[in-house]
C-alpha cells in the first residue's frame, strides 16, 4: 500500500489521480491532499478518501474548512502550509500537481526526503532543472513525469541505451489557433484561446497550450528529465494528439507510445512503476484511427516556442525569467488586460531587463522569479 500526497487535487490532474486511486483501493492510499482555494470540491475529496492532512493555500478559505471539519482532519493553510506537508515523512509519492513556480519548494523538501515525485509541474524544472536534477542524484529521489508527452518519452526509453538516443520527439496538438494566421491571433477572445481541441485541462495550461509556450516548457522539461542537448529535442504538430511522443535511435529507428488524450493512463504509469497495473477503461482502437499527420511547428507564428529554445541557450535564470513573465502575461490575459499577442512581447520584455545569475542557486531562484513578477505585472498596465 503506497500513500500519496497529491498537490493540486481540485486540477485536472489532482482529480484523474483520485480516478486511479478509486480504480485500486488496494494499492494506494490518500494521505494528504492540498488545494488553492477551492474548498467545496476538496471537502467532498476528504469524505470519500479520508486523508490524515489538507493545505488550502488561501488562508481565509483554509479558516472556513476548518469550521466546516470540525476537527475531523487537520488543516494547514498557505505556501507554508504546503512545503510542512511535504517536509512530514508520512507519504511515499508526491503527485506535485500545482500550477506554476508554488510547486518548486514542496518538491524540493520532497527530494530531500529521497521520495518518489510524479511531477505534473513543469515548471519546476523550468525554473529549477540543474538544481532540482542535482538533488535528485544527492538524495537519491525518483522523478517520474506525468506529462503525457514525458511519460511516452520515458516508457518509450525504457530498457535503451542512452547513448544510442539520436532524438526526443515531443508532439504537440497545435491547440486552437493551429489553423489562424499570425495577424490575425490580434483579435482572438480568451474564450477562443480557452477551447482546445483535445484536453481538457486548467485555464493556465490551456492558454499556454494555444500559444504553444506550453510545448516551449516541455522542451526545457525534457532537456531537464532525460539529460539531453537541446538539439536532440525536436517538437513536431500532431493535431490528433494519439501519438504522445516519439524516441528516434542512432539507427533511425523510432519507437513511439500511442493512446487516447486521457491522462490517467500517465498517472497510473508513475504512481505503479515498474508495474503496468491492469485497468478496464476505454482502449485506442487502431482500426479507428484513420489519419495520424505530423508537421513542423511555425516558429515565425507561436513566438512563445522560440522564446523556450532561445533560453535553454541561454542558460542560469534566463528560463525562470521565462516562465515567471509567462505566469503573468497569461493572468493578464485572462483577467482581459492584455491581448493574446502581447504575451510573448511581456516574455521577451522580461528577459532583456532582469539579470541573468549564470549559476544561480535556490535563494537566487526565488528571487529571479519575485523580481521578474514585479516587472512583469507592470508592463502594459
Amino acid at each position: 500500500m503506497k500513500e500519496i500526497l497529491i498537490l493540486g487535487s481540485s486540477g485536472s490532474i489532482g482529480v484523474n489521480t483520485l480516478n486511479v486511486i478509486r480504480n485500486f483501493p488496494e494499492r494506494f492510499r490518500v494521505k494528504t491532499l492540498t488545494v488553492n482555494s477551492n474548498i467545496n470540491i476538496l471537502e467532498e475529496q476528504i469524505k470519500e478518501f479520508h486523508p490524515d492532512l489538507v493545505v488550502v493555500r488561501n488562508k481565509h478559505s483554509a479558516d472556513t474548512l476548518r469550521t466546516r471539519l470540525n476537527g475531523k482532519c487537520e488543516v494547514l493553510s498557505g505556501d507554508e502550509g504546503l512545503t510542512e506537508a511535504a517536509r512530514r515523512d508520512n507519504y511515499d509519492i508526491m503527485v506535485s500537481a500545482l500550477v506554476g513556480f508554488a510547486g518548486l519548494a514542496p518538491t524540493v523538501e520532497s527530494i530531500k526526503l529521497s521520495k518518489r515525485i510524479a511531477l505534473a509541474n513543469k515548471e519546476t524544472l523550468v525554473a529549477a532543472g540543474e538544481l532540482i536534477t542535482n538533488l535528485c542524484k544527492e538524495y537519491k529521489a525518483e522523478l517520474l513525469p506525468v506529462d503525457s508527452e514525458h511519460s511516452a518519452i520515458f516508457q518509450c526509453l525504457a530498457g535503451e541505451n542512452p547513448a544510442e538516443v539520436d532524438k526526443l520527439i515531443l508532439t504537440a496538438s497545435g491547440g486552437p489557433f493551429l489553423h489562424r494566421r499570425k495577424e490575425t491571433l490580434r483579435e482572438v477572445t480568451v474564450a477562443e484561446a480557452l477551447n482546445h481541441p483535445n484536453w481538457k485541462m486548467g485555464s493556465k495550461i490551456t492558454i499556454d497550450s494555444a500559444s504553444m509556450m506550453n510545448k516551449g516548457l516541455e522542451v526545457i522539461e525534457a532537456r531537464w528529465l532525460f539529460g539531453v542537448s537541446k538539439d536532440k529535442i525536436v517538437v513536431v504538430v500532431h493535431p490528433q494528439s494519439i501519438v504522445h511522443s516519439m524516441v528516434e535511435f542512432v539507427d533511425g529507428s523510432i519507437k513511439a507510445q500511442l493512446g487516447l488524450p486521457d491522462m490517467k493512463l500517465p498517472i497510473q504509469y508513475a504512481l505503479a512503476y515498474p508495474e503496468r497495473l491492469k485497468t478496464t477503461g476505454q482502449r485506442t482502437e487502431m482500426p479507428k484511427i484513420r489519419d495520424l499527420s505530423f508537421f513542423e511547428p511555425d516558429m515565425e507564428k507561436f513566438e512563445c516556442l522560440k522564446l523556450a529554445y532561445d533560453v535553454i541557450e541561454e542558460g542560469g535564470t534566463a528560463p525562470c525569467i521565462l516562465n515567471a513573465a509567462n505566469e503573468v502575461a497569461v493572468s493578464k490575459f485572462l483577467d482581459g488586460k492584455i491581448k493574446f499577442h502581447q504575451i510573448p512581447e511581456i516574455i521577451k520584455c522580461s528577459l532583456d531587463n532582469i539579470e541573468n545569475h549564470r549559476v544561480p542557486g535556490i535563494d537566487i531562484i526565488f528571487e529571479c522569479d519575485r523580481q521578474t513578477r514585479a516587472f512583469a505585472a507592470k508592463l502594459f498596465s
